[in-house]
């Protein structure tokens, strides 16, 4: 296919990409704009690790053509927080130490934002059911949950 320019908005910044339409969102995030958030894993739309938000939903980038991509709003980990003023959701996640190698951490947090804007206060149920596709070989589930119901407001406890 031939290449186009095709206008992305990404973490509130306009970006004129040169890439042909068919071209898989998670090429241009990670490759064109250098944001290492949403990570390649299956290349299926499976695993979860290269999600996103568009227009508040969260997405699998690595499925996601960028022609389709042009005129909404894409939020990636990047754009979440900062290290010195973490969004809520990433600030619950570092308080239960919710990783171990990490990999699925953006994710994880991702889609945990995208259900925690859609219903601000989950029941455990929901946050299982949210997080029910995206993977953790690490096995760092318990913790996860915990970090997603803090998020949520559940756990408000302090840990030692």
């Amino acid at each position: 296919m031939t290449r186009a320019t095709i206008r992305l908005t990404v973490n509130g910044r306009v970006h004129d990409v040169a890439a042909a339409p068919d071209t898989a969102l998670l090429y241009v995030l990670r490759n064109d704009l250098e944001l290492n958030g949403p990570k390649y894993g299956c290349g299926l739309g499976e695993c979860g690790t290269c999600t996103v938000l568009i227009d508040g939903a969260a997405a699998r980038a690595c499925v996601i053509p960028i022609g389709g991509c042009a005129g909404r709003e894409i939020v990636t980990l990047e754009g979440l927080g900062t290290r010195a003023s973490p969004d809520p959701v990433q600030d619950a996640f570092i308080r239960e130490q919710a990783a171990q190698c990490g990999y699925c951490l953006n994710g994880m947090i991702m889609t945990t934002k995208a259900l925690l804007m859609q219903n601000p206060h989950p029941t455990e149920t929901e946050v299982l059911e949210a997080l029910r596709y995206n993977l953790c070989r690490c096995g760092a589930h318990v913790e996860i949950i915990r970090a997603a119901m803090r998020a949520a407001g559940h756990l408000v406890e302090a840990r030692d």
